[in-house]
């Protein structure tokens, strides 16, 4: 009975470190796209330069 429920609780961690290495996947996609769109959306700042678009 203790081996079957090893694998059981070995099989429960693996499909929820799986589901939240997916759901990271997803957040690293977006922050990229929001990074990358930083590039083309920032504005002219003093002095003729280009400034950046976020202000930390």
């Amino acid at each position: 009975m203790v081996p079957l429920l090893l694998v059981l609780l070995l099989a429960v961690i693996l499909f929820g470190a799986g589901f939240a290495v997916k759901i990271l996947w997803w957040v690293a996609l977006a922050v990229l796209v929001v990074w990358l769109l930083g590039f083309v959306m920032r504005s002219a700042g003093t002095g003729g330069g280009r400034g950046r678009w976020y202000r930390w």
